[in-house]
């Protein structure tokens, strides 16, 4: 098994990515630079971290997501195989239209750095089959475009399909405009495709694997992708 960590120019969440994966999940993980497409083939996951694709030019992932390599990744997507994308990676992954949506400038249009509380809608996926549904989970946002925004009829069918797999809440699970740290439409914090194999998630999983850190959360999405692969 090889997880692939994918990279382009302004891409810096990746060592945390790789440290993740190999050290506290131990698995095989490789880091493959946006040019060498050829190395995907042999991937039997992708994660795409968070950063600054680009410099955020445009919008936040918009030339990321114009790369050929997405071609590649919007196959693997079909092809049934897990696909994490973080922060940036959400992005990039709403850009190239393999989510709905968008990612927008936040209701306060600052730099945001804080922890959150999550609470987990969806458990029949490879990112969150480690959660009990309506379980609340603890992990950390880094972001300035983080505000997801889709109209309101594209919100009403992936609400029914059990797309949103992560929204903002407080430390009870109550959903509320208080406990939405940035404005995101009906506080979608993660998003899921139709088939579930391809997780947007804003906040950080990678920075909450060790206790140490102030939690071990984010450990469950990286480990259940992995089972997930494993099954």
């Amino acid at each position: 098994m090889k997880i692939g960590v994918l990279e382009f120019g302004g891409t810096n969440c990746d060592l945390d990515v790789l440290s993740v994966l190999r050290g506290t999940i131990g698995v095989d993980a490789e880091r493959v630079w946006y040019k060498d497409a050829h190395l995907l083939d042999g991937c039997d996951g992708l994660v795409i971290p968070g950063g600054f694709s680009y410099g955020d030019y445009l919008r936040a992932g918009a030339i990321a997501a114009r790369d050929p390599i997405m071609d590649k990744v919007r196959q693997m997507a079909s092809d049934g195989l897990p696909i994490l994308g973080i922060c940036n990676g959400f992005q990039v992954l709403t850009e190239a239209g393999i989510l709905k949506g968008a990612l927008v400038k936040n209701d306060y249009p600052k730099f945001l750095c804080t922890w959150c509380h999550l609470r987990v809608e969806v458990v029949d996926c490879p990112f969150t089959m480690g959660f009990e549904k309506g379980s609340v989970v603890r992990l950390p946002i880094a972001h300035k475009e983080g505000r997801y925004y889709t109209d309101e009829s594209t919100l009403g069918g992936l609400c029914s399909n059990g797309q949103v797999a992560l929204r903002y809440a407080d430390e009870q699970g109550n959903v509320s405009k208080s406990s939405n740290p940035n404005g995101s439409v009906d506080s979608i914090a993660g998003l899921l495709n139709e088939r579930k194999n391809v997780l947007g998630l804003m906040p950080h999983p990678e920075r909450a694997c060790e206790g140490a850190l102030g939690s071990e959360d984010g450990k469950v999405v990286f480990s259940g992708m992995v089972e997930y692969i494993r099954r």
